[in-house]
């Protein structure tokens, strides 16, 4: 069985084609790049329209796949920016009336836990899902994925590229960030902000760019950032993780990606007797492949829709999505 994901949630557009044992068979991505500020919604879905056609040939020829091989088409159904959720959509849609396959949604942070736990060959792991628009601790119990702690305002991506092109960069910030931080050596004060199983990061950035405009450097202030962000992930985390007497985490989004962020969580969990897995880059960011094997989940589960009822949902949260595909 063959199907093919697509992923169009925010500033990634993205073709994955996986099997039934989760091989990926073929990805193609390109991400729209603002040429000064953050993401414009309406920007980044004209850039996915564009580039859509060229992405679903790649991955094709990638995969080494004829159209009529292919068994569902799956597409990101939320949450996400609304433009570009509907720009994937639409593909799908087509895709899936021209090739005569079943469509099937699938939710974009649901797609990282099971990327991550059939790459990880973990059971039932906690995801740490930390990207720019989502910073979730998420856990499955009884039908659903369930979201045990999460921002409270701004995502911790979004907080990293806020700060970064404030300080003059360009986005994406948070790897940019990470490589000053890493020539950081004075850890600076800035807000803390756990609030029992949540953070938030405003409070942060406004202190961070105080910081700044008193002659703080780049690497000392990245460096704080980073140290004190990844601090309360690990935190809640860590909490989650003793409510659940879980001892297994998974870390999924392209903040994820952060080796300070996973070695804090990995020397947590390792303390705690239990192991952390974070998948290779290009699966840990937004892609198509996660989009495409979740949808195989979900479409053996019986989850496949009409087309008319393929309606994008950008606010669609983790826990009100049905995981049937787990059980009970």
């Amino acid at each position: 069985m063959v199907v093919l994901g697509i992923e169009s949630t925010a500033h990634t557009a993205s073709v994955g084609l996986v099997d039934d044992t989760a091989k990926v068979l073929g990805v193609a991505s390109d991400m729209y790049r603002p040429p000064a500020g953050g993401i414009h919604p309406r920007e980044a879905a004209n850039h996915h329209v564009e580039v859509f056609p060229r992405l679903v040939e790649q991955a094709l020829a990638a995969a080494k796949v004829a159209p009529k091989e292919i068994d569902a088409v799956a597409f990101s159904q939320g949450p996400g920016l609304g433009p570009c959720l509907r720009a994937g959509a639409t593909v799908a849609r087509m895709l899936a009336l021209s090739w005569d396959r079943p469509l099937v949604p699938v939710n974009h942070c649901v797609a990282h836990v099971e990327i991550a736990r059939v790459l990880s060959g973990l059971d039932d792991p906690m995801l740490l899902y930390a990207s720019g628009g989502n910073t979730q601790v998420i856990a499955y119990a009884r039908g659903r994925y369930r979201v045990l702690g999460e921002t409270l305002d701004i995502g911790i991506g979004n907080f990293l590229d806020k700060l970064w092109i404030e300080l003059g960069g360009t986005f994406p910030g948070g790897p940019q960030l990470e490589a000053e931080a890493k020539r950081g050596t004075e850890l600076h004060p800035l807000p803390y902000s756990v609030h029992g199983m949540d953070v938030a990061f405003s409070g942060m950035l406004t202190a961070a760019l105080a910081l700044s405009g008193k002659g703080i450097g780049r690497p000392d202030l990245a460096y704080s950032v980073e140290v004190t962000a990844y601090s309360m992930l690990t935190e809640i985390t860590e909490r989650a993780l003793a409510h659940r007497r879980g001892s297994a985490v998974v870390l999924g989004g392209g903040v994820a990606c952060n080796e300070r962020l996973r070695g804090m969580v990995r020397e947590m969990v390792e303390g705690r007797g239990g192991t952390t897995f974070a998948p290779p880059r290009a699966l840990c960011v937004d892609n198509g492949a996660m989009i495409a094997w979740t949808g195989h989940l979900a479409y053996e589960a019986g989850g496949s829709i009409p087309v008319e009822e393929s309606v994008i949902a950008p606010r669609q949260r983790t826990d009100l999505v049905a995981a049937p595909w787990r059980g009970s």
